[in-house]
Formats: C-alpha cells, structure tokens, sequence
C-alpha cells in the first residue's frame, strides 16, 4: 500500500494505480462493449433516421435522442456491476495484498470463520439489492416514458 518509512499521500497514489487500473480495466472493456452494441442498434431506429432528416446535425442527433436510449441496457449492467465490484475486488485484495472485504473474506473462508463469511454475503446481497434499485430510478431519470408508482 506504501513505501514503508514513506506515509505521503502521492506514495498511496502511486501504489493504487495498478490496483484500480486492473479493477477498472475489466469494467471499461465490459461496459464499451455492451454501449457499443446498444448504439448499433439505436442509430437504426426511425426517430434517429427521423431527427436526422429533420435536418439536426450528427452531434445532436448522437446526444439527445441516440445516447439517450442507449443509456437504457447500460443502466441495468451499471447496477449489476455494484456487487460485482466487490468480488473483483476480492481477486485484486489479494494479489496486491490490499487489506479490504474481499481479502477478509478469502482470510475468513481460510480460517473457516462463518459469522464473518455470511456477513460479507449478506452484504454483497444487499448491494445487488442497492444497485437494482438504482438502475431502476436511472431508468425513470433517463427515459421520461417510465414512471415510478
């Protein structure tokens, strides 16, 4: 986590960027991907073809109408990635030797200390209710046509 005898916060900068790079890495890959294939499919539509023959410039066309709906699959991969982060950081805890949840939770499986490991579960099961529940707001936010009753 830090050079030992050097505390700085630039030294606990400098030891998480690997950290954080192998964590967010995988999340960007995942995340362009699913944008990528939800953007193809949301340029074909009529109201796309529509706003384009309306005479609206391409960068407009891309923000406001294109982006918009796109954001809608995202949305869902966004609040199921919230618990998945956590068990990433599980594998990341221990390969760089982070004190973290995912490390207790190897640590705590190793030393069989179930109190602990159903408490971490608990918790992951309630961050995939968390991020549910989020994406479901986000949905409401990004697309006026869904309300919240």
């Amino acid at each position: 986590m830090y050079t030992i005898g050097d505390g700085s916060f630039w030294d606990y900068v400098r030891h998480l960027i690997a950290p954080s790079l192998v964590l967010g890495l995988v999340t960007v890959a995942l995340w362009s991907r699913y944008m990528r294939s939800s953007m193809l499919e949301v340029i074909h539509q009529d109201y796309v073809r529509t706003a384009r023959a309306k005479g609206a410039s391409e960068w407009v066309v891309l923000t406001r109408h294109a982006i918009r709906n796109a954001l809608l699959p995202m949305i869902t991969v966004a609040g199921l990635q919230l618990p998945t982060l956590l068990s990433g950081a599980l594998v990341t805890e221990t390969v760089f030797t982070w004190p973290g949840m995912g490390r207790l939770f190897l640590d705590s499986l190793s030393y069989r200390d179930y109190p602990v490991v159903m408490g971490v579960l608990m918790l992951s099961a309630v961050l995939v209710l968390i991020g549910n529940m989020l994406a479901d707001i986000l949905y409401a936010v990004a697309d006026p046509r869904i309300r919240l009753d």
